[in-house]
């Protein structure tokens, strides 16, 4: 599998999507439900990325308190009889749109969760369908944006990364490469340390991280999973929001470059250095 597995959810209730086009999460669209915790009540957005415990509420989910889940579409209590196997706290099930459901512990904090299939090979083959296993170098989700006359022009003696295109990508400082398995992965601190594992394709922007990041929150750091050292730029601002970037290495056609982007939650923005400008443009980038 060549990206994060997002996944859709159903209530198990009425059956209803509970997906929300309208708010992401992890720049996927997030499962919307009402929740209500230690007598106060409101609206959650849980992550689709299968593995990621980010998620925005309108109201304050303190750790290690159980919280109770709620269909935007029946008002129905979402949960079950069985119980979390790491803490004791009460399993909330989902359906799930190829077949089966997914189980979550209402305990915040709590990372247990689960996947079960009613027909395994069923569930791969519309997973396989949906998703694609095209390789690594190219993404089938990923939309080119329209390329005009003007650019076509200007980018004459350009190299252009395409989107979608597969970024192979290094540390800046000990020049190791930061794919594994297929993915970015970095090391992330917010509050705690932890993982952040990106996209590596070109304008394809999902992520997912071991830690809980808010929406629209600046990290604390991001830094090389092999040396430790800092990413993050000072010298530098990201282009669309000004908070600060962080700097890896992606291969293009002659050399390494410089790649840039933002530490900010949920902002798409990425771009070159002034040099590389002159030889390369990225596809659909902000900076054109």
């Amino acid at each position: 599998m060549y990206e994060l597995m997002s996944l859709r959810l159903k209530c198990p209730k009425c059956g209803h999507s509970l997906m929300d086009k309208n708010q992401l999460i992890d720049n996927v669209p997030g499962i919307h439900l009402l929740v209500r915790c230690r007598g106060e009540a409101g609206e959650i957005w849980l992550s689709s990325i299968y593995g990621s415990y980010n998620y925005k509420a309108d109201i304050t989910l303190p750790k290690d308190e159980v919280a109770e889940f709620f269909c935007t579409h029946c008002g129905e209590h979402i949960t079950s009889k069985t119980e979390c196997s790491t803490c004791g706290a009460d399993m909330v099930p989902f359906h799930l749109d190829m077949g089966g459901k997914v189980s979550i512990c209402s305990r915040s904090g709590c990372k247990n969760h689960f996947v079960e299939f009613e027909d395994l090979s069923v569930a791969l083959s519309k997973f396989y369908n949906e998703y694609g296993l095209s390789g690594p170098h190219t993404h089938p989700a990923a939309e080119r944006a329209p390329v005009s006359e003007a650019e076509l022009k200007s980018d004459e003696t350009k190299e252009i990364i395409e989107t979608g295109t597969f970024l192979h990508a290094y540390c800046p400082h000990c020049r190791k490469s930061l794919i594994d398995g297929d993915m970015l992965k970095l090391k992330i601190r917010h509050g705690e340390e932890g993982i952040l594992i990106l996209s590596p394709y070109l304008n394809v922007f999902s992520s997912k991280s071991t830690v809980f990041l808010p929406e629209d929150k600046v990290v604390d750091e991001l830094a090389c999973p092999h040396c430790n050292q800092s990413l993050v730029r000072n010298d530098r601002s990201c282009g669309k929001c000004s908070s600060p970037v962080a700097m890896i290495n992606v291969s293009a056609r002659t050399k390494l470059i410089d790649f840039f982007i933002c530490t900010r939650k949920g902002c798409k923005w990425h771009g070159l250095s002034e040099n590389d400008l002159y030889e390369i443009r990225l596809e659909g980038s902000m900076e054109w």
